[in-house]
């Protein structure tokens, strides 16, 4: 490690190198806090130079590595399970071009997805996926779990707003796909890339897909009673042929926290709230804002407010975006589970998650983006009592297991990371992960880089690890 580390300082300066312990503890997980490691250095490197020769120095002393961005993963993909190298791109923020006219524009992955929006915002234009932690997560993080959102309803997640990466491969080769065109020759590498949690190397660039501001909203806050019927609203609007801008749910528990921290008037009675947007040409918008009106008050909505100026919808918005940091106020700590089922099953599984908080006797709040299926189950606990931590972890996975069961899956935007490795084999065969290895293997051959993420590893890389077959037991 000491020649390692006399090299790293040869490449980015000894003022761009982390190893004291106390300073180290800040990189021990990510958002997903159960599982804790720290690694034995973390670098920050400036260029795709410096990155090459990081990667290549890493490999040369035969010491694993990963990319970091800001650390909001969920799912522990920023976990250094073995130690070794953090890789942080936190330095790595330039906005190096924007194309308006061709709509695309080049960055560095260390670029926070808000400052991409703000930096494009004066020439009415965004970059469309939206997390939840958008004020926060950087877009070369986006990169690595296919980040999703409120708005990716309509307008897709961040694989389709990616034009070509410029990816540093685990031997320190730099590569380029795709560009800045609206197609490309050849096989789809960058669509590959995306979503791949750093297993395939380090994503230093990206072209991505700037989108243009819509002439006009329409946002309304849907009150209900229930769960249900608010999630039955929810199908009938698709079913009726509207693809609204965002259709978030939240339920009665979270709205408590977020009207203490943000004084909305949310109506804290209510079983549910659903936020409603539609956005377009002005010109039409009315007649789908009524209609999205009348499915929810015939599903049992005691009142449909609208969000009249932007200072309301803004207020609005951010409650909802900020949602997770109000959880604070309901429990010391918490997980953030993220599933997908059909949207016909979202009442099912609801109703799951409520008798699974009772049968392990723990708070379940949930707040989603509905419209699209994807849940996110927050479960309330204090890691400082190990029983609770099982009890977490036993729960959450009843939760994916039913996501499985249904027809869905265990994962729509956080990622496998860590946390869900245990569950490939339930959504995939051997043949489908033995596939999966193999185009690992390619671009990662040493699997030196980001080991022990996504794919399970016992058995030839194709069958659950033991951790895993006691619990599905």
């Amino acid at each position: 490690m000491k020649r390692l580390l006399d090299s790293l300082k040869k490449i980015v300066g000894a003022d761009a190198i982390i190893t004291a312990a106390s300073e180290l503890m800040v990189y021990e997980c990510d958002g997903f806090t159960i599982d804790k490691n720290r690694p034995d250095v973390v670098v920050f490197p400036t260029t795709t130079e410096q990155v090459s020769k990081i990667v290549e120095a890493c490999n040369y002393f035969e010491v694993p590595f990963l990319p970091r961005g800001a650390g909001t993963s969920l799912a522990g993909g920023c976990l250094p399970v073995g130690g070794g190298v953090v890789i942080s791109l936190a330095r790595m923020k330039k906005i190096f071009d924007v194309d308006y006219r061709n709509r695309c524009a080049l960055i560095e992955a260390g670029v926070v997805n808000l400052w991409l929006t703000n930096h494009l915002k004066p020439q009415g234009y965004h970059f469309a996926p939206d997390p939840s932690s958008q004020g926060a997560c950087t877009i070369g993080g986006n990169v690595a779990t296919n980040s999703g959102g409120p708005h990716t309803l309509k307008y897709g997640v961040t694989v389709n707003h990616i034009m070509g990466i410029e990816l540093v491969l685990p031997d320190g080769e730099v590569i380029h796909t795709g560009g800045p065109l609206e197609d490309n020759p050849g096989y789809d590498l960058t669509g590959v890339i995306v979503g791949s949690e750093g297993t395939f190397g380090v994503a230093v660039k990206s072209w991505v897909r700037i989108t243009r501001n819509p002439d006009t909203y329409r946002t309304m806050l849907g009150v209900f009673n229930s769960v249900d019927d608010a999630t039955n609203t929810i199908s009938e609007i698709i079913g009726a042929g509207i693809v609204p801008a965002a259709l978030e749910m939240l339920d009665q528990m979270i709205l408590g926290a977020l009207e203490d921290a943000f004084h909305f008037g949310f109506p804290l009675d209510a079983g549910a709230i659903l936020i409603m947007e539609v956005d377009g040409l002005e010109a039409g918008i009315n007649t789908e804002a009524e209609r999205i009106t009348e499915i929810a008050l015939k599903h049992g909505a005691r009142e449909v407010r609208k969000a009249d100026t932007e200072a309301k919808r803004t207020l609005l918005w951010k409650a909802r975006k900020q949602a997770f940091g109000a959880v604070g106020r309901l429990a010391p700590s918490f997980c953030t589970q993220d599933g997908v089922v059909p949207r016909s099953k979202l009442p099912h599984i609801l109703r799951e998650i409520q008798r699974i908080g009772l049968k392990y006797d723990l708070k379940i709040c949930n707040v989603f983006h509905a419209g699209d299926g994807n849940i996110h189950p927050i479960l309330l606990f204090d890691e400082r009592f190990p029983d609770q931590v099982t009890r977490v972890l036993a729960a959450s996975g009843e939760i994916l297991d039913e996501c499985i069961r249904v027809g869905g899956s265990v994962t729509g935007e956080h990622g496998i990371g860590v946390e869900k490795i245990n569950f490939m084999s339930k959504l995939f065969t051997p043949d489908d992960l033995a596939m999966m290895i193999r185009l690992r293997n390619a671009f990662n051959p040493t699997n030196n880089c980001s080991p022990h993420k996504m794919l399970p590893t016992a058995g030839a890389c194709i069958e659950a690890s033991k951790a895993g077959r006691m619990a599905a037991m």
